[in-house]
């Protein structure tokens, strides 16, 4: 359900479409959007624009600042961030800090990410990384908080459908 103080993660690998989806959804729950990518350290991103896919250890401080950046919403009403919260344990660390949080995770296959990740020309992530996030990818497991919605469908058919499941 989502509670009067909505903090979400709208989570998938890269081109899954988090930023489009992320900042309708926050507008259909009258919150501000977090784009998860403005708040990786400079490095991480000098990295992934070389082709090179980030480590657990490149990513803890910036899963804390996702954490953070919920928390302190909040107080301040609510939030939805994008943020690709691939594995469970990036998931439960944000959670560690935000225990509100609930995951939205955008659901399409390799094949259609790597078409859209070579067809965008202003992003940091290479589609060369695509593969190396689908293989980093924990679905939502039972037991998590949050609903898997079909990311090819429109994105006001994606934002009705995941406010409906977390009602």
């Amino acid at each position: 359900m989502v509670r009067e103080t909505p903090l979400l993660v709208v989570m998938g690998p890269s081109a899954t479409g988090k930023s489009t989806v992320g900042t309708a959804l926050a507008a259909a729950l009258g919150v501000p959007f977090v784009d998860g990518d403005d708040l990786h350290p400079e490095a991480n991103v000098a990295k992934m624009a070389a082709g090179v896919p980030l480590e657990d250890a490149d990513r803890w401080p910036w899963l804390d600042r996702i954490g953070a950046t919920l928390d302190d919403a909040a107080a301040a009403g609510g939030a939805v961030v994008a943020c690709s919260a691939l594995k469970r344990a990036y998931r439960d660390r944000i959670v560690a800090a935000a225990p509100a949080a609930r995951f939205v995770e955008l659901a399409i296959t390799e094949e259609e990410a790597l078409r859209r990740s070579s067809a965008r020309a202003d992003h940091f992530m290479p589609p060369a990384l695509v593969a190396s996030q689908f293989a980093t990818l924990e679905p939502l497991a039972s037991g998590e908080r949050g609903v898997r919605v079909d990311a090819t469908a429109p994105v006001a058919e994606i934002v009705g459908s995941a406010l409906a499941s977390l009602r």
